[in-house]
C-alpha cells in the first residue's frame, strides 16, 4: 500500500516527497487548500499530518503491513503560526517508543501507539504540532 493511493489522499492531492529528505508527504500550494483568511485551511493541515503519521506506520511496517489493521484512534494537535503554500508533514518516534512499539506487536494481539506530527509550510513556518494515536491490532489469518 502506499499512502498516497488511499482514495482520499488522492482526492485531496497528497504528494511523496524525494526519498531520503526529512518529510514524507506534502500538500502542494493552492487556493482549494485556503480558508476565509486566504491561509491553508485547518482540516488540510490535519489531514496532512494524519498521512505523515500513517506514512511512517507504513515505512516501519514494510513487507508486514498487510499482518495488521491500523486505524486513528484519536489526534491531539495544536496550531502554531499560519501556513501559506506548500505545506509538509513529518512523523517522528524515537528509538525507544519504536523498539516498544516492536515488543508490544510481538507480544500482543493490539496496542496502541502515538507519534509526534508536525507541518511546516514551504518558508519553514512551523504551522502545526501534536500526537496521532493509532490503534494496531494482528490481522486475523484468513481476514481481508
Amino acid at each position: 500500500m502506499d499512502i498516497v493511493d488511499i482514495p482520499f489522499n488522492r482526492l485531496v492531492g497528497l504528494e511523496r516527497e524525494p526519498a531520503g529528505g526529512e518529510f514524507a508527504v506534502s500538500l502542494p500550494a493552492g487556493a482549494q487548500y485556503h480558508n476565509h483568511l486566504g491561509i491553508v485551511h485547518a482540516a488540510a493541515q490535519l489531514a496532512l499530518a494524519e498521512a505523515a503519521s500513517g506514512e511512517w506506520m507504513l515505512r516501519h511496517f514494510g513487507g508486514h503491513a498487510a499482518d495488521f489493521v491500523a486505524v486513528v484512534r484519536r489526534m491531539e494537535t495544536k496550531f502554531k503560526q499560519p501556513a501559506r503554500g506548500k505545506i509538509l508533514g513529518k512523523a517522528t518516534v524515537s528509538e525507544t517508543e519504536r523498539a516498544e512499539l516492536e515488543t508490544a506487536l510481538a507480544t500482543r494481539r493490539a496496542t496502541l501507539f502515538a507519534l509526534r506530527v508536525d507541518v511546516f509550510d514551504e518558508a519553514g513556518a512551523h504551522s502545526l504540532t501534536g500526537t496521532v494515536e493509532w490503534f494496531i491490532t494482528r490481522r486475523e489469518a484468513g481476514a481481508p
